[in-house]
């Protein structure tokens, strides 16, 4: 079970830091080809708001592959399901005010991960 739970919070780290990339660093190449619900003509004029979600985005990364890094067990547990609760709140507004397919794609595995780490300890 532990494996399995670490294996579902890498998953959900490497999605955010792929966010990151699309968000920082390919807003108007990959974002285009990504969230095709915005007029392209807009990727050029919210660049720099992409960016910033994307920091975001790496933040919850980060929290997520610090708690992989952790030795100690309740401490590593309280870490990961602080960010997997975060990832799950923002896909759910996500799913609100964006898009639906948010939660699935996002909140969906974070779920399972908070789920997971619950039933570990």
């Amino acid at each position: 079970m532990e494996v399995l739970t670490k294996v579902v919070i890498g998953i959900v780290a490497l999605e955010h830091l792929y966010i990151l990339w699309i968000e920082m660093f390919a807003w108007e190449t990959k974002g285009k080809e990504t969230f095709k619900s915005l007029p392209k003509h807009l990727f050029k004029d919210t660049k720099g708001l992409a960016a910033n979600q994307g920091l975001y985005n790496g933040f919850l990364a980060a929290g997520l592959i610090w708690s992989l890094l952790i030795s100690d067990v309740t401490w590593q547990h309280h870490i990961a399901l602080f960010f997997l609760g975060c990832v799950v709140i923002a896909a759910v507004y996500g799913a609100i005010s964006a898009e639906k397919s948010i939660f699935f794609k996002q909140g969906l595995p974070a779920l399972i991960g908070l789920v997971l780490v619950l039933l570990s300890k």
